[in-house]
């Protein structure tokens, strides 16, 4: 086993941690409290090759692997999960055409994405299921060579502005998983249109929309695999991007973990810093604990990924456990800020609010203990 992380990873950490610092920190609370999508942080994520970048070489990308993903997703997530969430879920849109996609599709589709700053959506959630994925309600149907698509997607991060959406839709209601159909929709499509979800709790930096789709064509050469690969696709998917989700967390907690042990110092109580207090020394070292064995999970589960192992077990107690646990330190870190941590004069109950997000999306904490206790139980 070996931890050590290449030059070109250690240098991509440094980046991405010093393009938080830079770009995100200083704006996160603005856009947190304008629910606002700052697109000039998309800009610049762009301009230093911190954008869509697992896009292929033979696409015109990068074509980093997971392990570097997650690395950049870390160190974002420190800074402003919201703002992960717009980077990233550009990333989880990515993902299906790299999945299903064929060399000229992933070209022809994410090649532009290389060109300029510009976002990827996922759109796979509907306003009636969202962990019952196979249970879709949005349509598709061939009409010559164009598939027509009609119905709604809702809790789509950078829904209505991404470049391409990969849509999930179903050919036969009640056809389950062997009906569903992945298909790649531009931004301008006729009969497309969107509405942002507006006061949402919290990760308010990122877009989240609802999706209306009134007979929107795509040519046939849009869908991804063949009919029926589409709820294997969107499987697939998720089965990878769990894993960034896991590493936002960890980089969450991180930053919890941080804020606390710097408020500890400087608060006093009885004429001590309450960092001599054997309470709060508990929590600091529990949440130093989470992040440590977090981390672990998440770099084993993209090592895996990287190597070509199955690994959806993996990534499934990833994305639970780091989630979780960066919840409980996000939790323990307003305890032990007080009524200051209750308020927007520290960073901490911001943290607290984003962080709920990542136990729901990408797969509840519920549905990743059903993907662990198949595999256990086959």
């Amino acid at each position: 086993m070996d931890f050590t992380l290449t030059d070109e990873q250690r240098q991509l950490q440094q980046l991405a941690r010093d393009f938080t610092r830079k770009e995100i920190i200083p704006i996160a609370a603005e856009y947190d409290q304008k629910e606002e999508l700052p697109w000039q942080v998309v800009e610049k994520a762009f301009e230093v090759g911190l954008l869509n970048a697992s896009i292929p070489e033979h696409a015109g990308g990068l074509g980093l692997g997971m392990v570097d993903e997650t690395l950049i997703g870390e160190e974002i997530g420190y800074g402003c999960m919201g703002i992960y969430t717009i980077l990233m879920a550009s990333e989880l849109g990515i993902t299906p055409i790299l999945v299903g996609g064929t060399e000229e599709q992933q070209k022809r589709f994410l090649g532009p994405l290389t060109e300029k700053p510009g976002l990827a959506a996922f759109a796979l959630s509907e306003p009636n299921n969202g962990s019952d994925a196979a249970g879709m309600h949005t349509t598709a149907y061939l009409d010559g060579d164009e598939w027509v698509i009609n119905g709604t997607k809702m809790w789509i991060s950078n829904g209505g502005i991404a470049e391409v959406t990969v849509v999930f839709a179903t050919t036969d209601k009640q056809g389950g998983h062997r009906a569903t159909v992945a298909l790649v929709v531009p931004k301008d499509a006729p009969g497309f249109s969107y509405n942002k979800i507006k006061h949402k709790m919290g990760q308010r930096a990122s877009l989240t929309s609802e999706l209306v789709f009134e007979n929107v064509r795509v040519p046939k050469e849009n869908q991804l695999g063949g009919l029926g690969d589409g709820f294997k696709i969107a499987m697939k998917t998720l089965d990878k991007t769990r894993i960034p989700v896991a590493a936002g967390s960890v980089g969450l907690a991180r930053r919890a973990l941080e804020e606390s042990v710097k408020y500890a110092k400087q608060r006093e109580r009885f004429g001590t810093p309450i960092s001599q207090f054997q309470a709060i020394q508990f929590k600091l070292a529990d949440m130093a604990i989470g992040v440590e064995t977090g981390r672990l999970m998440y770099q084993k589960a993209a090592w895996l990924v990287d190597q070509g192992h199955t690994h959806g077990a993996e990534s499934a107690i990833a994305k639970a456990y780091c989630s979780e646990m960066a919840f409980n330190a996000a939790n323990e870190a307003i305890q032990i800020h007080g009524g200051y941590g209750y308020v927007g004069e520290y960073p901490v109950e911001k943290l607290l609010r984003d962080v709920k997000l990542n136990m729901i999306y990408e797969g509840t904490s519920e549905i990743q203990r059903v993907v662990i206790s198949r595999g256990l139980l086959k």
